[in-house]
């Protein structure tokens, strides 16, 4: 029983003390608090007078006008007023967004090559067919190497293309002037194809002409006939104006 009542004394001025020790540290400062007040929300004055009035006279006339509670009302509205800029740009971000995925899925699918491919893919493989037929044509193998090298160019720009990321649109403008181009080669390959077979049956026709002898004694028959014939239609037509003497000579009479 001792032992309890002397916690409960010593309890009981632990509480005491504690209670004297927050009142004795607690000192009211009311200038502070006018000052903090004014600060704050720009209401009050500034105490004492006489101290603000000698040593900080330009912050007395300011401090009320300068106070946070203004400046927190002022940005409250600023933020407000940006509500309507914050809501359009996100609305152009949004259309920008969809705008971008059209372009994405525009850029994925190569709808150009659906469209142009057949043709592109017709010509490489005349193109392809003519080079072949370089070498029989009598060209020789340098050229054919040099025509292969186009083909493997235009190969490439196809491909190029098909890989690239780009619109449709410019995509199709693309397969279109690789078109042309391999057209225009092809041409030229075709007339180079042209003189080469040409120059090769001439050659053949001057070597086959060159082997041959001429044969004399055919010559000299046929020359013979021919002469006889002659002489045979000229008899033959003087003996149809024979004038019934029967010598069959030609007379002429001579005139005076």
């Amino acid at each position: 029983m001792k032992m309890k009542r002397t916690l409960l004394v010593v309890t009981a001025i632990t509480a005491m003390h504690t209670a004297y020790a927050q009142y004795a540290t607690y000192n009211h400062d009311s200038p502070k608090q006018n000052q903090i007040t004014v600060m704050e929300t720009g209401t009050g004055a500034l105490t004492p007078e006489i101290y603000y009035t000698l040593l900080h006279k330009n912050y007395k006339k300011t401090a009320a006008a300068k106070n946070k509670l203004s400046f927190r009302t002022l940005a409250g509205v600023n933020l407000y007023n940006q509500t309507d800029e914050a809501e359009a740009i996100d609305s152009a971000l949004v259309k920008r967004a969809e705008i971008e995925a059209l372009n994405v899925a525009d850029r994925q699918i190569d709808l150009a090559w659906i469209a142009e491919g057949d043709k592109v893919n017709g010509q490489m493989e005349r193109f392809k067919h003519n080079i072949d037929r370089i070498l029989t044509a009598g060209g020789s193998p340098d050229d054919r190497e040099r025509w292969t090298e186009y083909y493997h160019v235009y190969q490439c720009a196809i491909n190029a293309t098909q890989e690239a990321y780009m619109p449709n649109a410019q995509r199709k403008k693309e397969y279109l002037r690789i078109y042309e181009d391999i057209v225009r080669q092809n041409e030229i390959l075709v007339t180079y194809l042209a003189q080469r077979q040409n120059a090769s049956l001439t050659k053949e026709l001057l070597g086959a002409t060159g082997n041959q002898l001429p044969d004399k004694e055919s010559i000299i028959r046929d020359a013979v006939g021919r002469w006889n014939e002659a002489g045979l239609a000229v008899r033959g037509s003087q003996t149809d104006g024979n004038d019934g003497t029967g010598n069959g000579e030609e007379t002429v009479s001579k005139g005076h």
